[in-house]
């Protein structure tokens, strides 16, 4: 089974899957299989891998996976539970977030050149001057941005004007400072990140009760 890692904590749960798995093995683990409409072979891995692990994050919380639904913007929900979803993939990984009490978002990403192509359009002056051609800082940027659309759970936000991130040091894995802004309101997102030799992980903090 790819199950790489799962982190548990009050109310929340971050899981990440390693597919190494065929799609009739997945299919197994999950119960049923991908879509139709999904005919991509690598597409219809992620699909099931999601899902899985999913699946798997819901049993550490000792509650069954009954499939996923999504709202009117297409952020997904776990049938049949109070629980806030994020998920990600990008081939052979996947990423999973739960949290009982807050909207989250959560984005992995391997780092590729064409980050430095459209970083100038996407990215603020402030956040492209700060990463300059460092294709791991970009990287963590964009996963960033990515989190920070999805905690918000609507698409109509742009990359470089409604969702900044305050420069940072990079590290192997650390802290950094996120902002949505919408109607000239600002809120403020922390957010965690992590590198790896094979991708990027970003999401936001789980808030202080």
């Amino acid at each position: 089974m790819g199950l790489e890692k799962i982190e548990t904590s009050p109310g929340r749960v971050l899981a990440l899957w390693h597919i190494n798995e065929d799609e009739s093995t997945l299919a197994a683990h999950l119960g049923e299989d991908a879509p139709e409409n999904v005919t991509n072979a690598q597409k219809r891995l992620e699909w099931l891998a999601g899902r899985v692990l999913v699946k798997e994050a819901l049993l550490s919380l000792h509650l069954p996976y009954r499939g996923l639904i999504k709202d009117a913007f297409g952020k997904p929900f776990p049938v049949g539970h109070d629980y806030q979803l994020s998920l990600s993939h990008s081939f052979p990984y996947a990423a999973v977030l739960l949290d009982a009490h807050q909207s989250v978002g959560i984005d992995l990403e391997q780092p590729k050149e064409k980050l430095l192509r459209i970083a100038p359009r996407m990215f603020h002056p402030t956040e492209l001057a700060d990463a300059g051609t460092d294709l791991i800082k970009l990287c963590i940027y964009w996963c960033a941005k990515e989190a920070l659309i999805k905690v918000y759970g609507k698409k109509d936000l742009t990359f470089a004007k409604s969702l900044l991130v305050a420069p940072f040091s990079r590290k192997t894995e650390g802290e950094i400072v996120g902002s949505i802004i919408v109607d000239n309101e600002e809120r403020v997102i922390p957010l965690c990140y992590t590198v790896t030799p094979d991708f990027v992980l970003v999401f936001n903090k789980a808030t202080t009760l």
